[in-house]
């Protein structure tokens, strides 16, 4: 079975490109698939990828000049932004064609009308890495009323494009998926876990654990803004967030006026982040957003009890409330601090939540979602 990926760049230290880059070298690796990846916009000589992949998947960058855009003011840039698309799609279509595969996957956060637009015999399949409701979306950004009119007349293009395009749209979450309701067929795959399961006798410090990209979708502003208030009643406990992005600055200039110097800490995101969150005894998760969690499966398989706000999509998915962790209403911050606080104060509970979140997480194993991937791939070759 032949299967192209497209991508934008597998160079980013993101979620979505942790995962793919697993997810094909465990194709290539363990089912014997002929796995190609196109990155479009990758420069080889000065950006490496930021996971490993298999040498058995041949990957084929197009090295197309995305940037170069910014070099120009508008009106100039808008024409030099059409030549970088013509030339994606000119590029695209040439290598997609030569391989002549039997899958063509593209991602729904990255030109999936473009690649579920080549003429060429694949069946093509769209995965969502995050909710559809936040593709593209300007959430958290301070558009013009013209902008934010020209974006919703894009993305309701661009939705309609995948759905009359697209033979399967492939979404990490149930709630996720009914809103492609009208697409020609949607299926649930969600995100899987390389983790080794922990034990659950290993010594924890007072400690609460974050992780993830310090942007707006995550919210870490919100969460210490919490920690001010949890901080006060557990002062020997303290919160590490791991991540990096660019409001790094911005929360370590809340976390100082805080004064929360001493119990609040951003680290940069490490290898060995199990090695964190084994250290650890609470994980919290605060987004606005999210497609399905990651971290929050990780922090699972580590042995770590979670609280979270029931974001769309992907907590509730993740956290049975009041069994593995406890699942707040959205926004609702004085719930969150009074079930954070109920963990930090009760060493039993801490430990009952960790064995229920290790068992319940074992459906995230890397064998069983993979599974489900080969299944589908075989089920559409099998169709005309």
């Amino acid at each position: 079975m032949k299967i192209v990926y497209v991508i934008d760049s597998l160079a980013s230290r993101g979620g979505a490109e942790r995962i793919l880059s697993e997810k094909m070298s465990y194709l290539a690796s363990n089912y014997g698939c002929d796995v190609y990846v196109v990155t479009c916009y990758q420069d080889p000589s000065k950006q490496q990828n930021a996971y490993p992949l298999s040498e058995k998947v041949r990957q084929i960058d197009l090295n197309i000049p995305y940037y170069s855009q910014y070099h120009y003011r508008y009106p100039a840039r808008l024409w030099k932004k059409w030549q970088i698309y013509k030339s994606l799609i000119s590029r695209l279509t040439t290598i997609v064609q030569s391989i002549d595969p039997d899958i063509l996957i593209g991602l729904g956060y990255f030109q999936a009308d473009v690649v579920t637009g080549i003429r060429c015999r694949a069946k093509k399949i769209v995965e969502m890495h995050e909710a559809r409701l936040f593709t593209m979306s300007d959430h958290g950004l301070n558009r013009s009323l013209f902008s934010r009119l020209f974006m919703r007349l894009f993305r309701w293009s661009y939705f309609r494009a995948v759905e009359q395009q697209a033979d399967v749209v492939v979404s990490l979450t149930k709630g996720d998926a009914y809103l492609w309701r009208k697409a020609k067929r949607v299926e649930v795959i969600p995100n899987f876990t390389m983790m080794p399961v922990a034990e659950n006798d290993m010594p924890r410090e007072k400690r609460v654990i974050a992780v993830g990209r310090l942007e707006w979708q995550k919210s870490f502003d919100r969460l210490i803004d919490l920690w001010a208030v949890v901080g006060k009643h557990y002062p020997d406990w303290r919160l590490d967030i791991f991540g990096s992005g660019t409001l790094q600055n911005a929360l370590q200039q809340q976390i100082r006026s805080l004064g929360l110097e001493n119990q609040v800490s951003i680290n940069s995101f490490t290898e060995h982040i199990r090695d964190e969150y084994l250290r650890s005894s609470v994980f919290v998760l605060t987004s606005r957003f999210e497609g399905l969690s990651l971290v929050l499966i990780e922090a699972a398989q580590s042995g770590l009890p979670s609280v979270a706000f029931d974001c769309p999509f992907g907590p509730s998915d993740l956290i049975e409330d009041g069994q593995s962790g406890f699942l707040v209403p959205d926004g609702d911050t004085n719930a969150f601090i009074e079930r954070l606080e109920t963990l930090l104060g009760d060493e039993s509970l801490r430990m009952r939540f960790s064995q229920r979140a290790v068992s319940y997480v074992q459906k995230f194993q890397l064998h069983t979602v993979m599974q489900q991937w080969k299944t589908l791939f075989e089920t559409l070759c099998q169709t005309t």
